[in-house]
């Protein structure tokens, strides 16, 4: 796994969400699959095939953090990148018929279950990076080249 680049808020959630998979969801998961095991017959048991399927995700999910967590790189806000869209930056556009987007430049980790964030990975991020308030940048799309006109830049500090 390459290094991977984590806002401060991005990284936090994950490692709330290893402590709650390793300290509470596992330990739940492994007493009911105990339970279901002591039954007998395991052939025709719902809950235990259920469940041991369940825990086999909540495994994948660790192994999948901790590697992460071994390459992850937590970017903080530093005052040197204010009036610029660099990475962990709130960026609103607007294009020429007038409609604007708002989004957060994040990475790829931190994308899931959430419209306003952009990977840092995304065309529209990539075009953005560097930018300052009222540049323009230009996106090539499926449809042609889209130019957008950087309206805002902000930060969380």
């Amino acid at each position: 796994m390459n290094r991977k680049l984590l806002t401060v808020e991005g990284y936090q959630r994950l490692q709330d969400e290893l402590n709650d998979l390793v300290r509470k969801e596992r330990p739940e998961i492994t007493k009911i699959v105990s339970w279901a095991a002591s039954l007998g017959d395991r052939s025709e048991n719902a809950d235990y095939h259920y469940n041991k399927r369940k825990l086999r995700e909540i495994d994948r999910r660790i192994r999948f953090l901790t590697k992460l967590f071994e390459v992850a790189h937590k970017v903080e806000y530093s005052p040197e990148q204010e009036g610029k869209a660099y990475f962990g930056a709130w960026v609103e556009l607007e294009n020429e018929e007038g409609e604007t987007i708002k989004f957060r430049i994040v990475g790829d980790e931190e994308i899931y279950g959430r419209k306003d964030y952009i990977s840092l990975q995304s065309p529209m991020a990539k075009a953005c990076l560097g930018k300052s308030v009222n540049d323009e940048i230009q996106v090539q799309t499926p449809k042609g080249k889209k130019i957008w006109y950087v309206n805002q830049i902000n930060y969380i500090k």
